[in-house]
């Protein structure tokens, strides 16, 4: 199975800038994507980014140009490089990862990790 932990939420300016990392154990080789998802208080989760084993990437519009999302040592780390932060980025921000097997999908969240942009 798959474990997920985040790491690096906090306060920051806006303008600032914050680095999520969140660090995955477990059968990390059955992985075919990996993202980060994001839930403000009273609105639905919603994507933020998301990562191929190719290297594919996926933006939500409200990120792009300002979020980067990237991996290291295959799937044992990903994270997701915020400028530029503004108001509205305040959220909980989780970790998802999708493991591809038997001709299956199956997700796997972290507990999140809270990120407040505040002047």
């Amino acid at each position: 199975q798959v474990q997920l932990v985040e790491s690096g939420g906090g306060l920051v300016q806006p303008g600032g800038s914050l680095t999520l990392s969140c660090a995955a154990s477990g059968n990390i080789f059955s992985i075919n994507t990996m993202g980060w998802y994001r839930q403000a208080p009273g609105k639905q989760r919603e994507l933020v980014a998301t990562i191929t084993g190719g290297g594919r990437t996926n933006y939500t519009d409200s990120v792009k140009g300002r979020f980067t999302i990237s991996r290291e040592h295959a799937w044992n780390t990903v994270q997701l490089q915020m400028n530029s932060l503004k108001f509205d980025d305040t959220s909980v921000y989780y970790c998802n990862a999708e493991t591809f097997r038997d001709l299956r999908r199956y997700p796997y969240w972290g507990q999140g990790t809270q990120v407040t942009v505040s002047s």
